[in-house]
């Protein structure tokens, strides 16, 4: 059964909402990464990823951290160099290993995740109230497949 001209303009529509909305997570992203430079403890998304997975795996190296994060190897080492500036993240050298450096979480980034991940769960509890657990999930599922889709541009 086809689509009437109707239902495909509405999806195209649709579509097109969704692109919209795309670039506009892009540019939040972009004003939040300038924020990140700017303002003391401020974080990226990108930041708050790889405290993240410290705080679910412990100690890695950088190239898994990287990984796991969803960056780049070069970038990661950017990352930790800001994070541990921050004083977030520390490099240690597994004993015995003088080749591996293991970055951890230090008590305050475990403790600025925790808060990140509070201000973030309250945000999406109070801006998303209206939408049941159904709508959530299908938002969700949108929002891996952009992922897909940015990675084959």
């Amino acid at each position: 059964m086809s689509e009437t001209p109707d239902a495909a303009r509405e999806r195209l529509a649709a579509l097109e909402a969704v692109a919209r909305a795309a670039y506009s997570l892009s540019a939040a992203d972009a004003r939040l990464r300038g924020r990140a430079t700017r303002v003391p403890g401020a974080l990226s998304l990108t930041h708050a990823r790889a405290l993240r997975v410290l705080a679910e795996r412990g100690p890695l190296p950088v190239k898994e951290l990287a990984q796991a994060a969803e960056t780049t190897s070069a970038a990661a080492t950017q990352l930790v160099n800001g994070l541990e500036q921050a004083g977030y993240v520390t490099r240690e050298r597994p004993h015995g290993d003088r080749r591996s450096v293991l970055v951890s979480l230090t008590d305050s980034g475990a403790r600025r995740h925790r808060e990140r991940e509070r201000l973030l769960a309250a945000a999406l509890d109070t801006r998303l109230a209206t939408l049941d657990a159904e709508a959530l999930q299908a938002g969700a599922a949108v929002l891996r497949e952009l992922a897909v889709i940015y990675d084959t541009l």
